[in-house]
């Protein structure tokens, strides 16, 4: 047992599978029945409306309500997600990322209320006259076109409230950071690092994560795609090849520890009743082109290129073939890779995720691809999720759906890949070490990056709630509460913690003997290149040729 509290794998899993626990208790467990009742109300509601020949004012409200249903808005819930906010965007002063105080009702807003209650009187008038006449025509059209536009123009109006925001980051983040500080610490103590100095490096690389934050919200820098994860980086190799790490932060510089943990929450994001919606077409693209991008890639890099360090490789190609940082992340912890080449890949999958997120869908929409493959060409490219999310937003819901879900099978991979490069290191170490290709079990099991049993167990527990809870309850409590409320944050913060603690650990000399001739450079271009032709050329086949009638449900 000793020896287990003493594993990193371990504490990732213990700490990452504690917050899904509390996450479920808030989210799932305590306002289960409330919840349950509240949408069976509204369901019923709903059914009452049908009754009606068009969708009336009453049928849009119930099915505003019952789509933005949510337990994140219970009062344990709310008070959770304030505490896990990150900073807000800001254009000239950086103290407005933490505190803005808007009027709840700019002198714009009570006119468009004004109007929306003169258009709600008339859409009800128009419908109490088609009521009283009985019979359809030219008076029920007036009354479905009265209730359109009273929706259209309360939809406007709740979009330029949502832009008047109030919120005060000043209490809740010193907040955040003791806690965080305190659960990390704990197992900084197991791993030998000390409690209390672990706890106040923690607080350090916290306020440099709470830095990047502020600078990656700036509009124009986010506009251009540099987010936390290359300020952090970069912020952190400034600190390092400019006056050194500080003594004090090195207990906590931890890239591994913060990040393992959260790829566990990740595994709490990927559902499998949602991966099998999309059907074969998607899994297709996702777990059919990876693979041999990742093995061509890699055999590129070795046959051709001629890159001496395997493990570079391997995590470059990882990195660009599956999802981007998370799958390098793996990949570097089964192949042993050095965490200067880890930082290489991670900066070459940043740099050409900003580009692409910009350019793939500016391309779809120039040439007029369909939604549906542009969505898939996105997903099965585009490196990060948050990169895939916003890129496929540019062309429409539908392609945003479809490039979520692909992005989401693709992840599953993560712990796949690593399972088989772990076997592969150990092959070539059993090579090396006794002449022959016998592999022990232990030397796979000292190579595999254990905290993937906490990413498969998270997936597993989330997604049989989600089926036993049912879409309407599950969408309302584990994809609108659980994961929107609480895992994607906690995960934002950990992936920022690692990011400072990448650059903190970086030292420029020795990043710069890996790119000798330039060789990762051409590998990641080469290698991307190879996965945008082949995955929009298997995407159009699934989507169009092969499987054509789950397009057209889509």
């Amino acid at each position: 047992m000793q020896r287990v509290l003493r594993n990193e794998d371990s504490w990732a899993i213990i700490i990452g599978l504690g917050l899904v626990l509390i996450g479920l208790i808030v989210f799932f467990i305590l306002p289960f029945s409330g919840m349950a009742q509240q949408e069976n109300l509204l369901k019923e509601e709903l059914k009452a409306q049908e009754s009606s020949p068009y969708k009336t004012v009453a049928w849009y409200r119930l099915s505003e309500e019952r789509s933005v249903l949510s337990s994140a808005g219970t009062p344990a819930g709310s008070a959770i997600k304030n505490v896990l906010r990150s900073p807000g965007k800001w254009e000239y002063n950086p103290l407005q990322s933490l505190y803005k105080n808007e009027a709840p009702y700019p002198t714009v807003l009570p006119a468009a209320e004004d109007s929306l209650r003169i258009l709600e009187e008339r859409a009800l008038a128009a419908q109490r006259h088609f009521e009283r006449r009985g019979t359809p025509g030219r008076d029920m059209e007036t009354a479905a076109r009265s209730a359109t536009i009273w929706n259209e123009a309360r939809k406007a109006l709740d979009k330029a409230k949502k832009g008047v925001s109030s919120y005060n980051l000043l209490w809740s983040l010193p907040v955040l950071a003791i806690l965080f500080g305190m659960i990390f610490a704990i197992g900084g103590h197991f791993l030998g690092y000390g409690f209390r100095t672990f706890f106040i490096g923690f607080l350090g690389i916290f306020g440099l994560a709470l830095i990047s934050f502020i600078l990656g919200q700036q509009t124009d820098v986010r506009s251009m795609g540099f987010g936390y994860p290359l300020w952090g980086i970069v912020l952190g190799m400034v600190i390092s090849n400019t006056i050194g790490t500080p003594a004090w932060l090195l207990p906590a510089v931890r890239t591994e520890f913060y990040i393992k943990t959260g790829l566990v929450l990740l595994g709490a994001e990927i559902l499998f009743g949602k991966i099998l919606s999309i059907g074969l077409p998607g899994i297709f693209v996702a777990w059919v082109v990876t693979p041999v991008v990742l093995v061509l890639t890699y055999w590129f890099g070795q046959k051709v290129l001629k890159i001496t360090s395997k493990t570079l490789n391997i995590t470059i190609s990882a990195d660009m073939s599956v999802c981007g940082v998370s799958a390098a992340i793996a990949t570097a912890a089964a192949s042993k890779a050095s965490k200067e080449e880890l930082t290489l890949a991670v900066g070459l999958s940043m740099v050409f995720t900003s580009v692409m997120m910009v350019v793939l869908p500016a391309f779809i929409n120039m040439t007029g691809m369909p939604e549906v493959l542009g969505g898939a060409w996105i997903g099965g490219t585009i490196d990060a999720t948050g990169a895939v999310v916003a890129a496929g937003a540019f062309l429409g819901e539908t392609a945003l759906q479809v490039a979520a879900t692909i992005k989401m099978i693709q992840n599953m991979l993560i712990g796949l890949i690593a399972f088989f490069v772990a076997y592969y290191f150990a092959r070539i170490s059993g090579n090396k070490e006794r002449g022959n290709s016998r592999i022990e079990a232990k030397e796979l099991w000292n190579r595999f990056p254990k905290f993937i049993l906490g990413f498969v167990g998270a997936s597993i527990l989330i997604s049989l709630l989600y089926h036993l809870a049912g879409p309407d309850l599950g969408e309302a409590m584990i994809d609108r509460g659980l994961i929107r409320s609480f895992t994607k944050d906690l995960r934002s913060w950990l992936f920022c913690l690692a990011f400072v603690s990448i650059g903190l650990s970086v030292n420029f000399k020795a990043l710069k003997s890996h790119f000798s001739g330039g060789k990762p450079l051409i590998l990641y271009a080469c290698g991307q290149l190879f996965n945008l032709l082949l995955t929009l050329a298997v995407a159009y086949l699934m989507f169009y040729i092969v499987f054509p009638e789950i397009t057209e449900s889509l």
